[in-house]
């Protein structure tokens, strides 16, 4: 008699039911909620009642063509781009020389710790920080500017745009290069010491095993870099938010989640509005994350991959025949 085989599977699937039920309740079923709102006339508190659009666009209309909304939208590319640079740059920078044989860093443990540790504090205690370094009339910084006479008073720095654009990109580009750097990290150190040690035999440099080994092995965790880099940055929302009153001056720090936070929950609670704005930025980031990706992909791996595509449906072809002729 065969014995009979014992199927674990159940008991996976029994793991797996509160992360669904969580998922469904706090996940699925508020982007399914905020999706249909978005068609919906639903605003104002206490409102239980709702009716779809005779125009399913005329929010995403109305969204679109408000000037507030193109600012928003401006203002986060532009910041996620002030950061993101010099992010990328430094991360790149201190991946190569931790991983690198050329200068060997003592205690590396110690100064990876401390590059990450301004990703671990959380957004709003680097909002007070910053809120105190920069503040008016009394503040760190004002002190160091009148002490070495290059005001006559007290500045008021947020009230300049791009001094309140450089602030918010620059706490941003200080939590997450640590961050970018251990992702780089960690894909450099996946790959295999032979390439290096036969660059190293045929004379190659620093700089060229860098450029020629390191970077274009990089790649796939490049892309991931961005890609998140991107989400994370066209969703922006705490340190503008709580950094800078009321978006500064002309709106200098508003971003597309402050205005969106702004149309659920001050004024006059546009549920629906907003819900249309989150869809548009669902659907600006999928398609440049699209974008990204397929700029980034190696075109010699995709030249290989269709040529043996190729071949494989020409192989098919020939053998197709041959099968029918057998029978």
């Amino acid at each position: 008699m065969k014995k009979k085989k014992l199927s674990y599977a159940k008991y996976g699937y029994l793991f797996s039911i509160p992360f669904v039920i969580a998922f469904c309740l706090f996940t699925l079923y508020p982007v399914i909620s905020t999706i249909l709102l978005g068609f919906t006339d639903f605003k104002g508190i206490g409102a239980v009642t709702f009716h779809f659009l005779e125009n399913p666009l005329q929010n995403f209309q109305t969204i679109l063509s408000a000037p507030t909304f193109r600012t928003a939208l401006g203002n986060t590319f532009l910041m996620w781009i002030m950061n993101f640079i010099p992010q990328i740059v430094l991360a790149l920078v201190l991946a190569a020389w931790f991983s690198g044989t050329l200068f060997k860093v003592k205690g590396q443990g110690f100064f990876k710790v401390v590059f990450y540790m301004p990703n671990i504090i959380t957004a709003a205690t680097v909002a007070i920080l910053f809120g105190a370094l920069f503040g008016y009339p009394m503040g760190p910084m004002n002190d160091l500017f009148t002490s070495l006479h290059l005001s006559d008073g007290p500045i008021e720095f947020f009230r300049n745009k791009w001094v309140a654009r450089g602030v918010v990109s620059f706490i941003q580009f200080w939590m997450w290069y640590g961050y970018t750097m251990i992702v780089l990290i960690s894909g450099i150190m996946g790959m295999s010491p032979e390439w290096f040690e036969v660059a190293e035999i045929d004379g190659a440099s620093s700089w060229q095993k860098f450029f020629y080994i390191t970077l274009p092995n990089l790649r796939m965790i490049l892309i991931y870099t961005m890609v998140t880099s991107l989400i994370g940055g066209l969703q922006m929302f705490d340190i503008p938010q709580l950094l800078v009153t009321k978006s500064g001056p002309n709106n200098a720090t508003l971003t597309t989640s402050v205005f969106i936070y702004n149309q659920a929950f001050s004024g006059s609670y546009l549920y629906n509005r907003a819900s249309a704005a989150s869809i548009i930025m669902f659907l600006i980031i999928c398609v440049l994350s699209t974008i990204v990706f397929l700029l980034m992909q190696d075109k010699y791996e995709i030249r290989e991959r269709r040529k043996l595509r190729k071949t494989a449906r020409e192989r098919r072809k020939r053998e197709k025949p041959a099968g029918r002729g057998n029978l």
